[in-house]
């Protein structure tokens, strides 16, 4: 099949990823834009898998204050070099978290910051909540999971559905600018403050 060069480009330019990998996923979509879409969007998840041991010695901390002054973030987001903490795709997506932090007020980067009190004390909040449905013991253990789940996915911002399109997790972002970058990111500590 003879690939369109308008279509590479662009899809280059809705995704910011190379010439070549555009290429390749509009050859594997058969000239489909939104099947090469996937097609990028799933290799950037096999990417960012192999990069993700590689350390990161590099990145900034970001700001961001609301217009209304009452609420702003300070963010630690670091990759492998200063070329990349330097470029617009990173600093685009140190914003992002920014404005994610401001607007879902995540408590942990990930999962395994949450301290084990906390997860006891949640579940046992979850576990009376369940206790007064009167459902059978299989029904309780699996709406405490689910439960429990929620709560995990509401609290760690890697976990939490991107505020501008809730088809991205906030990890799947980062991914993505794995993917352009070529580097290993990792979203280190934030503080959210609020008046």
């Amino acid at each position: 099949m003879a690939i369109d060069i308008e279509l590479v480009k662009k899809l280059r330019e809705e995704t910011g990823i190379s010439l070549g990998d555009c290429k390749k996923a509009i050859e594997e979509a058969n000239g489909d834009v939104e099947k090469a879409k996937e097609c990028l969007r799933k290799r950037g998840q096999a990417v960012a898998a192999k990069k993700t041991e590689r350390i990161v010695g590099s990145g900034i901390v970001e700001t961001y204050v609301h217009s209304n002054k009452r609420v702003g973030v300070m963010l630690e987001i670091n990759c492998e070099t200063d070329f990349v903490a330097r470029s617009e795709d990173f600093n685009n997506l140190a914003h992002e978290i920014c404005l994610q932090i401001v607007s879902m007020k995540p408590l942990f980067v990930k999962e395994e910051e949450i301290p084990e009190d906390v997860i006891n004390r949640e579940k046992a909040i979850v576990e009376e909540q369940a206790k007064s449905l009167n459902k059978p013991k299989d029904i309780m253990d699996g709406i405490i999971k689910g439960k429990m789940d929620k709560y995990k996915k509401d609290v760690c911002l890697i976990n939490q559905l991107w505020i501008k399109d809730d088809s991205k997790t906030i990890q799947i972002l980062i991914n993505e600018c794995i993917a352009k970058t070529g580097e290993n990111i990792v979203v280190k500590r934030f503080v959210r403050y609020e008046f």
